[in-house]
């Protein structure tokens, strides 16, 4: 049994438009690399100073008294001291402690967050801060020495 003519034309209109469709893309595809290779640069073609304009290098904590800090009943805290302190905490204390004082949420909010009572957040919060005065207290001292 053969197909009618018909159908014939239609499998013979639609290959055609699919080829078409191919040769298009493939068209968009060599045009697009060409522009691409106008703009682009190979690193190995650039001079020093360009290479050197490309990136950055934050020096954190690497000179301790460049490094802004501030005294408090006597005791100098640093930067660096304040995040030792930080890392000193239980995960869950520490997470609260962030959440609340540098990203700016309510006790309600890191509850949902984290998916516990709302009380929990307030004391875990609360309760580091003793774990952190007696860190800071422990640290400034030893630093001072």
């Amino acid at each position: 049994m053969q197909p009618n003519r018909t159908e014939w034309q239609k499998r013979c209109t639609f290959n055609g438009f699919c080829k078409r469709v191919l040769k298009n893309e493939a068209i968009d595809a060599i045009r697009e690399s060409q522009t691409r290779r106008k703009y682009e640069v190979v690193f190995s073609d650039l001079s020093p100073q360009e290479e050197n304009q490309l990136y950055t290098c934050d020096q954190y904590f690497v000179n301790n008294e460049a490094e802004k800090s501030f005294f408090v009943a006597g005791k100098e805290i640093t930067a660096k001291l304040l995040a030792d302190a930080l890392h000193s905490l239980p995960e869950e204390k520490r997470q609260a402690v962030l959440l609340y004082y540098f990203f700016d949420m309510k006790d309600a909010e890191i509850a949902e967050l984290m998916k516990i009572p709302r009380s929990t957040v307030q004391f875990r919060r609360t309760s580091s801060f003793e774990l952190l005065k007696r860190f800071l207290e422990e640290k400034a001292d030893e630093w001072k020495d």
